[in-house]
C-alpha cells in the first residue's frame, strides 16, 4: 500500500471507527434482538432466539398488534401532515425573504431560523400552555371572534393535529433556509428571458421556480420525513400518547414497550420494522424523482 493510501486510511479510521461503534453496531444488535425473547432489564446473554415470533405478534390480531398498527398509522399521518404544511410554508417564506426589495428580509430570516434553534422540550412546554382549554391564549383569541374553546390536546380528533402544528412551528425556519439556498442557485438570466417572453408572477413560479427547486424540495421532503418519524419529545411531554392513543407514535410506543414494559425483543422488532418502512419509503421517493427526471 502506497504512502498516500496509508495516509487516507489513517485519516478515515477514527471517523469510521466511531460510525461503526455508535451506529452500525447498535443497528446490528437491534436486528439480532428482534429475533429473540429478551427483557431489557437483563443482560444480552439472556436473550433467547425465537425466530419470527416477535414479528408475528406485532402484525397479529392481538392487543400488541393493534397497538403497533395504531402507532404506525399515527406516525404515517403525522409525517404526511407535517410535510404537507412545512414544504408550502417554507417555499412561501423563502420566496418572501429572497425578494431583494423586501424590507426587513434579514429580520424575518433571523426570526424564522431562531424558532429552529429553540429546544423541542421548551417548545413543547410552551405549546402545552398555549393549548390550555381555559387559560390558553389560542382559545382566548378564538373567543374574541365568537368561537368556543377547542379541546386541542384532550380530544382524539385534534390532539395529533396540535402536535403537528407544534412541529411545523419549530421546523419551518430550517426548511426555509434550505429553500432560500435553492432559490439562490437559480440564475436570474432565466427569469429575465422569461419576462421578455411575457411571463409574469404565477407563470414564473409555476414554470421556472418550482421545477428548478425540485431537487431542493426532494431533499427537504426526505429530511422532513426522517424528522417526523423520529418525533418523541412533544408526545412524551405533552400528550403521553393520548388521548385514547391518538398521538401514540412509533418512537413513543417503542419506548413504552421496550423500556417501560421491559419487552426488549418486541421493541427491537418494532424498531426494525420502522427502519425498514422508512428505508422503503425514502427509496420509493427517490425512484419516483428519478423517473420524473427522465421524462
Amino acid at each position: 500500500m502506497s504512502g498516500f493510501r496509508k495516509s487516507i486510511v489513517a485519516m478515515l479510521a477514527p471517523s469510521l471507527g466511531l460510525i461503526a461503534i455508535f451506529i452500525l453496531v447498535p443497528i446490528a444488535l437491534t436486528v439480532w434482538l428482534a429475533f429473540t425473547k429478551w427483557s431489557s432489564q437483563t443482560p444480552f446473554s439472556t436473550a433467547t432466539f425465537i425466530g419470527l415470533d416477535n414479528f408475528r405478534e406485532i402484525f397479529g390480531a392481538g392487543s400488541v398488534g393493534r397497538d403497533f398498527k395504531g402507532a404506525l398509522v399515527n406516525t404515517a399521518l403525522y409525517s404526511l401532515m407535517s410535510i404537507a404544511l412545512i414544504l408550502p410554508l417554507s417555499v412561501l417564506f423563502g420566496m418572501l425573504i429572497h425578494q431583494a426589495d423586501l424590507k426587513g428580509a434579514n429580520i424575518l430570516r433571523t426570526i424564522l431560523f431562531a424558532t429552529y434553534m429553540v429546544p423541542m422540550i421548551a417548545v413543547a412546554l410552551v405549546f402545552s400552555k398555549l393549548y390550555s382549554p381555559s387559560e390558553g391564549p389560542i382559545n382566548q383569541i378564538l373567543g374574541w371572534v365568537g368561537i368556543g374553546p377547542l379541546p386541542w390536546l384532550s380530544s382524539p380528533d385534534t390532539a395529533l393535529v396540535s402536535v403537528v402544528l407544534l412541529n411545523v412551528w419549530q421546523q419551518v425556519g430550517y426548511f426555509t433556509i434550505l429553500i432560500i439556498a435553492g432559490l439562490t442557485q437559480i440564475p436570474q438570466s432565466i427569469y429575465e428571458a422569461a419576462k421578455m417572453d411575457g411571463a409574469r408572477g404565477p407563470a414564473l413560479f409555476g414554470f421556472i421556480t418550482l421545477p428548478l427547486l425540485q431537487r431542493t424540495l426532494l431533499f427537504s421532503a426526505v429530511i422532513a420525513l426522517i424528522n417526523a418519524v423520529q418525533v418523541f419529545e412533544p408526545v412524551a411531554l405533552v400528550t403521553q400518547g393520548g388521548p385514547v392513543g391518538s398521538t401514540n407514535v412509533m418512537t413513543y410506543h417503542i419506548r413504552r414497550v421496550g423500556i417501560e414494559r421491559a419487552q426488549g425483543g418486541l421493541g427491537s422488532a418494532m424498531s426494525v420494522t420502522l427502519l425498514l418502512a422508512l428505508v422503503v419509503t425514502v427509496t420509493a421517493v427517490f425512484a419516483l424523482a428519478r423517473r420524473e427526471d427522465r421524462r
